[in-house]
């Protein structure tokens, strides 16, 4: 039996939709600028652009219905409504063709993003990884199984924060469909059962303050609420 000097840290996990079993998480990846109108108010041009991705640790997931410190280093935290996909089959190399069928199950999420220190990481030609990994980065809804609600092509997103619809749009407008998110991943990774992949977010980013909630929606979905503090 494998001994470990420190005790073993809790395995990071997300609710399953109406079940007591949760889903483990192994990482987390993330889709930047997969919808036109985010790319455009981000100064892109999203024509020229394949899709690139970055990653967040695990543990960065939190719940639906956590009250949250507000995160330091920042004052400027913004919202990025986007659908999570959950990964139940592992592969590498695969065919957009052959995808969905490496998917477990969707979720709504809120990919949070230090945006005053993401922009000066890109000021300075850096990276901009504590921008978008740090902690409770990742906020994941409960997950919906493929068996139930199949593979969702369309279907309105919106943000709205302590009640102001701040973003609305529909999965369906993304650049790179959630196969070709896949298809395209696997070209760099070997997926494996508990990734996540957040595909990116509609235009309308923009603030949240201390003291005030976001809630994230995507129609079939359950929705997602964040308070900081």
């Amino acid at each position: 039996m494998v001994q470990f000097a420190l005790p073993v840290a809790d395995i990071p996990s997300v609710e399953i939709y109406e079940t007591s079993t949760r889903f483990a998480v192994r990482r987390i990846f993330c889709v930047g600028r997969n919808y036109a109108d985010h790319a455009r108010e981000m100064g892109n041009d999203p024509d020229r652009e394949p899709p690139f991705f970055f990653s967040k640790p695990a543990d960065a997931v939190v719940d639906d219905g956590v009250i949250l410190p507000y995160p330091p280093q920042t004052k400027n935290l913004h919202h990025e409504a986007e659908l999570v996909v959950a990964i139940g089959v592992a592969g590498v190399d695969i065919n957009a063709e052959q995808a969905l069928g490496h998917v477990w199950g969707y979720a709504t999420g809120n990919d949070l993003t230090r945006r005053d220190m993401q922009a000066k990481a890109k000021d300075m030609r850096r990276p901009w990884d504590m921008s978008k990994g740090f902690d409770n980065s990742a906020i994941c809804g409960a997950l919906h199984p493929v068996s139930v609600v199949g593979h969702p092509m369309r279907g309105r997103i919106t943000a709205h924060v302590d009640g102001d619809l701040r973003q609305d749009g529909d999965i369906g407008d993304m650049i790179w469909p959630v196969a070709d998110v896949i298809a395209y991943l696997s070209r760099s990774v070997a997926l494996a059962a508990g990734d996540l992949i957040f595909t990116g977010t509609p235009a309308g980013v923009g603030p949240i303050g201390r003291g005030e909630s976001c809630t994230i929606a995507i129609d079939g979905l359950s929705s997602v609420t964040t308070t900081f503090v």
